[in-house]
C-alpha cells in the first residue's frame, strides 16, 4: 500500500490530526485479504500503520468502519480493485491449548486466592493457631528425627 510518496502515520498520530481537523481525506484501499487506509494529511498522502510499522490491514470491512467512525472519520472514499477476500489466511492452530492454560491458570488463581483468604480468615476467627518460628523449627527436628529412626 505505501508507495515512494506515502509515509506512514500511527493511531495516535491520526486521532490527534483529525480532532485537529487536518486530515483532508482518507481512502480505503482493498488488497489481499484485507482493507487498509491511506490518508490526505496536508499535502502527504499516509498511510494508517500497526504497532509494529507495518501498513495496518484490517480482514472485515465493517471494522475498518467502525474504527474510522470512533476517530472521527465518516467520509472517505473505497477502492476495492484490489481487494481478494480470504487471501490472508492468519490461523493460530495453537490458539486452543493457549486459552486453556489460561484458563486453568484463572481457575488456579481463584482457588489459591480463596485458600489465603479462608486462613486469614481463620486466624482472624480464632480457628487457626499461629505458631512461632521456635516451635515450627522444633516440630520439623522431631520429625526429622523420627523418619531417620524409621529408615534405619
Amino acid at each position: 500500500m505505501p508507495g515512494p510518496e506515502t509515509s506512514t502515520i500511527d493511531h495516535a498520530t491520526l486521532a490527534g490530526r483529525v480532532a485537529a481537523g487536518a486530515i483532508r481525506g482518507a481512502r480505503i484501499v482493498g488488497q489481499a485479504g484485507g482493507w487498509g487506509v491511506v490518508v490526505k494529511d496536508g499535502r502527504a498522502a499516509r498511510t494508517l500503520a500497526a504497532r509494529r510499522g507495518s501498513a495496518r490491514l484490517f480482514r472485515r470491512f465493517e471494522t475498518l468502519v467502525s474504527y474510522l467512525k470512533q476517530i472521527g472519520l465518516d467520509r472517505y472514499e473505497v477502492d476495492a480493485s484490489g481487494y481478494v477476500p480470504g487471501a490472508l489466511a492468519r490461523h493460530r492452530p495453537d490458539s486452543a491449548k493457549r486459552l486453556v492454560r489460561a484458563h486453568a491458570a484463572a481457575q488456579h488463581e481463584t482457588w489459591f486466592r480463596a485458600q489465603v483468604q479462608e486462613t486469614l480468615d481463620g486466624i482472624g476467627q480464632g480457628r487457626v493457631a499461629m505458631i512461632s518460628s521456635e516451635e515450627h523449627d522444633a516440630r520439623w527436628r522431631r520429625k526429622r528425627a523420627e523418619l531417620r529412626r524409621r529408615s534405619r
